[in-house]
């Protein structure tokens, strides 16, 4: 048995074809889906959802949206999503260097409001950055 699977963003289909196994940025924490999963509605967060088709596994890093589960079937509605493959890996390293330093900058200077821009900043270019395959502590 297998999974049907969409990602939708607003702009394009970033992914729409069967697959063995799905896990989800949840935001409760990581959540993996299989054939015969129970249906489910759930909220994602900003990081990296994997597609496991055959023995490989497909990075596609998602910002945000839900996922719904229902008869083998996985739609996933993001704000914005890119496979790991279309990233230039050079310039996700780049994007997440300077978001760290806007995120520890935003941690002392005490603004809520920048605080919370930078956080989504970091959120956004760490999970660009590991769909690439890079390693991110």
């Amino acid at each position: 048995m297998a999974l049907t699977v969409r990602v939708i963003a607003p702009d394009k289909t970033v992914w729409d074809s069967t697959a063995e196994e799905v896990i989800l940025p949840s935001t409760t924490g990581q959540l993996g889906i299989l054939p015969r999963h129970a249906p489910l509605l759930t909220a994602l967060d900003t990081g990296v959802m994997r597609v496991r088709t055959g023995k490989e596994w497909l990075p596609i890093a998602v910002m945000g949206g839900f996922a719904e589960v229902d008869q083998d079937e996985v739609t996933i509605l993001v704000n914005s999503a890119e496979r790991g493959a279309d990233i230039d890996r050079e310039e996700a390293r780049t994007t997440f260097a300077q978001a760290q330093e806007r995120f520890a900058k935003a941690q002392q200077s005490g603004n809520r409001q920048e605080f919370i821009k930078a956080t989504q900043a970091y959120k956004r270019a760490r999970a660009r950055y590991q769909a690439t395959g890079a390693m991110v502590s």
